[in-house]
């Protein structure tokens, strides 16, 4: 401080004109004793003192720089002003820096400690980057019982204890011995700033130590005073001159290289000057205050200064930048220092690097990692963690009961997934997409329908070809011997009319089968109510026309025929087919089948289906072929004794109680079925409908025609007719 003093005085820079002073007291490690002289220094009742010869009385104080242990500075900033402890940033950035979120705190029974673990819990919380595993104070009556509940705290559930010490254990060469190494070895501290004031070595050595009071003390070892002052301890020694060789001195009063608590003094005192000088500067009417006033040395009031101090920043020959934040805290720097274990088993102080608050880019930590010595096995940082991290596919769960840095990782539901670690919620994926297998990333979903490249999908095709190529066959083998009685005998043309239909039967079922699009939706049920149709019409009208025959065989009968002639057959399969098409186009207009994308079958897929639209329209569709193959039926049924030579009315009756069945077993089948299988149970109704009517009506003709030759004469069938 004296030196301090002594340089600003000398700078005719900063405050020219105005000579600082200074009142130095001695606490004797006595809070009491500091707390009273720092009352009696803003009181202004501390004694008289002459400064020099032109300056007498008492001047204004204009601050105070407090004890440099903590406890004490807090005890008198409590009453003079707030207080704040920087260090606990520090410490936090380091925790932050080697991701320990699981930390325990011990601190001291007084008001450093209590301070400190305030300010710790606050900022820890607020940083969001861990929580305390417990807080236990240090007796300072050495109880061992409660000293031995605290040790079983600390090593509780603790695999390796890594310890992150503040200044006063980082100062402590106590702390730094052989036997305690073993334990405190690799311990990471906060060390207040060691800085360089270039020119205080010289300034020591010119003073000299003599009997005034106000200079005592800068005695040394080398020599006693005489009388000693009261409370002395005599150590011995010879009486001090006051010509006494400093230099040839080594000793803690002129060690400069290990400036920390000095070096902070130093800036403080700097830092009043600032400000003072600051305040020196207003110009009357632009000042601060109220009414535009500036303070003054004479009616200076402590407020006034620290307007001007808040504003203070300046650089020092250091290098470091002091100032203050909008809490009135000086911008922390701190170095960080590593407990070296030696071959010999001392511990030596390393420095790894510091932490700095600047005014214009916040906090800032640099650690060399690859200088620090890790008091483990694995010679690398330890893990300090509640719970290990949630990976990505998994959400964190609060422990009931317990801190929030413990917690449980549960697995996305499906549908749901995290892509950051620890992360607190799983988002839903898109409608259009789910979650992979680890919950980590969102995939397209599966799109599921009958297609032609699946085992089903090809078996259907390949059942509907088959059935086209049959159809296309028997067609053939009807035109090469369409001159034959039996092709002749039942009723030629209207037998390649159902030939065709079914054919057409078949075909429409390959608009079940791809991707479902607006205009296969439309046409798949318009083509097959119409094909199905147009083929019950054929058979309706040959069963019709069975038993016209069959009733114009008999007397007075010829004239029923006259209403089933080609023309009235022709018109009747085209009027029935017509009603069919009119149905397909009211409900296509009406409410139109249309291409749907579902994703209630299944979590995982998308299923492309056609919507009927209107279930009223496909209802009275599938009403209108049922209606009509129930009308075949029970004709054909009525028809089933008549003469062979007539009789197609059996091969009908078979065909219809196949067509029937299949279509009764298709609706529930079909209600039941999701996604591309209600698709693949329509087809198949579709296609073993088709079969039941192809192979019933025209097998056994097929072979007569083609094996048994000799039954299709005129002679064969009339002849069976007499038998009957």
């Amino acid at each position: 401080m004296a030196f301090a003093i002594d340089e600003i005085n000398r700078n005719s820079n900063l405050l020219p004109n105005v000579t600082l002073g200074y009142s130095l007291y001695d606490n004797c490690a006595n809070l009491e004793i500091g707390f009273r002289a720092a009352l009696s220094l803003v009181s202004g009742r501390e004694e008289q003192f002459l400064l020099d010869e032109t300056c007498v009385g008492t001047p204004p104080v204009v601050g105070i720089v407090g004890d440099s242990t903590s406890t004490n500075s807090i005890a008198i900033s409590s009453v003079l002003g707030l207080y704040r402890v920087p260090m606990v940033h520090a410490m936090i950035q380091i925790l932050k820096h080697f991701d320990w979120t699981w930390v325990g705190l011990l601190i001291s029974d007084d008001d450093y400690g209590l301070h400190a673990a305030r300010s710790f819990q606050s900022d820890l919380v607020q940083s969001g980057r861990g929580c305390l595993a417990y807080l236990e104070v240090l007796p300072w009556d050495n109880d061992q019982d409660e000293l031995r509940r605290i040790v079983d705290v600390v090593r509780q559930n603790v695999t390796g204890l890594q310890w992150i010490t503040s200044e006063a254990w980082t100062a402590a060469t106590a702390l730094h011995t052989p036997h305690l190494t073993p334990y405190l070895a690799g311990t990471l501290g906060i060390a207040m700033r060691r800085g360089q004031i270039p020119g205080l070595r010289e300034f020591l050595l010119q003073t000299r130590p003599d009997l005034h009071h106000n200079s005592s003390n800068y005695g040394n070892s080398m020599c006693r005073f005489a009388p000693p002052p009261a409370d002395w301890v005599d150590a011995g020694g010879a009486l001090c001159t006051g010509q006494e060789d400093m230099e040839s001195v080594e000793n803690d009063f002129l060690d400069v290289s290990d400036l920390r608590s000095e070096y902070n003094v130093y800036k403080a005192v700097y830092a009043l000057a600032y400000a003072l000088d600051d305040m020196l500067h207003c110009v009357p009417g632009r000042g601060p205050f109220r009414g535009h006033s500036c303070g003054s040395l004479k009616g200076l009031e402590p407020w006034q200064l620290v307007y001007y101090l808040d504003k203070v920043n300046f650089t020092t020959s250091f290098g470091d930048q002091v100032s203050f934040d909008e809490n009135g805290d000086a911008l922390p720097i701190y170095d960080i220092m590593n407990w070296l274990w030696l071959p010999d088993g001392t511990t030596k102080l390393q420095n790894v690097g510091e932490v700095k608050k600047s005014a214009f880019k916040g906090e800032e930590l640099r650690i060399d990692a690859d200088k620090i010595f890790w008091n483990f096995e694995s010679k690398k940082p330890p893990r300090s963690v509640c719970s290990e991290s949630c990976p990505p596919g998994t959400r964190m769960a609060r422990k009931k009961g317990e801190p929030e840095c413990c917690f449980d990782c549960i697995p996305c539901s499906e549908g749901k997934i995290s892509n950051d670690t620890d992360s607190l919620e799983c988002t839903s994926c898109p409608e259009d997409f789910w979650s992979s297998l680890q919950r980590d990333h969102c995939v397209p979903k599966e799109t599921e329908f009958l297609s032609y490249h699946e085992p089903l999908g090809i078996g259907l095709t390949a059942a509907a070809l088959l059935g086209t190529c049959m159809c296309a066959v028997v067609l053939g083998i009807f035109i090469c011997h369409r001159r034959t009685p039996i092709v002749r005998a039942n009723n030629s043309e209207l037998s390649f009319q159902l030939l065709l239909s079914l054919k057409l039967c078949f075909l429409c079922s390959l608009l079940f089968i791809g991707r479902p699009t607006l205009w296969t939706c439309q046409l798949r049920h318009a083509a097959f109510g119409i094909s199905f149709v147009l083929c019950i019409s054929c058979i309706l009208v040959k069963t019709v026309v069975v038993l016209a025959v069959f009733k114009a065989s008999k007397p007075g009968g010829g004239a029923s025929l006259k209403w089933f002639g080609a023309m009235q057959q022709r018109g009747t399969v085209m009027v029935l087919t017509s009603i069919q098409a009119a149905i397909c186009v009211a409900w296509i207009t009406s409410a139109s089948p249309v291409p749907h994308e579902n994703t209630q079958y299944y979590n995982g897929k998308i299923v492309y289906e056609c919507v009927v639209g209107s279930t009223i329209g496909f209802a009275v569709l599938l009403g209108y072929i049922g209606s009509l193959a129930i009308l075949s039926f029970l004709i054909a049924f009525i028809a089933r004794k008549l003469p062979d030579s007539f009789n197609e009315a059996k091969l009908i009756t078979f065909s219809m109680l196949i067509f029937c069945a299949v279509w009764v077993a298709f609706v529930p089948a079909y209600v039941s079925s999701p996604g591309k299988y209600a698709d693949a149970v329509e087809v198949f109704a579709i296609l073993a409908s088709s079969f039941g009517l192809l192979v019933a009506l025209f097998g056994p003709k097929c072979y007569i025609i083609l094996l048994r030759p000799e039954r299709n004469t005129k002679k064969a069938i009339m002849g069976r007719g007499n038998d009957t």
